[in-house]
């Protein structure tokens, strides 16, 4: 595979820092992680495009600027452990391998959970582990997670999760609510009730899981 890591400058230069993607680390993770590494390879010349890209499945690798974003908002910090759900290609796993301590990310789909474990072997990541089975369920054999990240839109927070976080800990994702999208950090103080901030509004495939939609069926 060719280096194209002027392509990454570019994507940094014209779509991340424009938009106010301005965390040293998370840039930095973008700069290192090859997106074509984790594309069809009918795709990869469209690796740098600031759009989603389907990836099977009636499943998409999210844009490069959504996938700096959720990392920016999740605080991440090195020696953290984070949970990702909606592992789908493996990329964005990939780039919080590069911020945090260990990765868990867990597909519900087993021939992308099968493709993300390849891609990500073949990349050199090495903190990421992935599970497959139902996300909204969490894994709570590993928590506490100090972040918790979703590449999929609910209709609310899942439960578990919110047992799962550490105290201080946040979790970003899309939430589905009166016919939009937004991309929401929700942060879990030591005490007291949990703070929603609403920071984007995005576009992702359903949460599907217990604690989701049920059967991709959102009516």
């Amino acid at each position: 595979m060719t280096d194209r890591s002027a392509e990454r400058e570019d994507m940094i230069a014209w779509h991340l820092e424009p938009r106010g993607i301005r965390e040293p680390a998370v840039l930095d993770a973008m700069r290192a992680v090859p997106r074509e590494a984790f594309l069809p390879a009918r795709l990869r010349g469209e690796a740098y495009a600031d759009h989603p890209l389907p990836i099977g499945d009636g499943q998409t690798i999210s844009q490069p600027y959504v996938v700096a974003l959720t990392a920016q908002a999740a605080r991440i910090r090195p020696g953290d452990r984070v949970l990702e759900v909606g592992t789908g290609s493996g990329y964005a796993a990939a780039v919080l391998a590069r911020l945090a301590g260990e990765v868990w990310s867990v597909e519900r789909v087993p021939g992308l959970a099968a493709g993300a474990v390849d891609a990500l072997a073949a990349a050199g990541v090495r903190n990421v582990h992935v599970v497959t089975g139902d996300g909204t369920l969490g894994l709570p054999d590993h928590a506490p997670f100090d972040a918790i990240v979703a590449a999929a839109a609910g209709p609310d927070v899942p439960l578990p999760w919110l047992d799962q976080l550490a105290d201080g800990g946040c979790i970003v994702m899309p939430l589905e609510q009166g016919g939009g999208q937004h991309l929401v950090r929700v942060t879990r103080p030591g005490t007291g009730e949990p703070v929603i901030e609403r920071l984007e509004s995005v576009r992702f495939v359903p949460l599907v899981g217990e604690h989701g939609w049920h059967r991709d069926d959102r009516s």
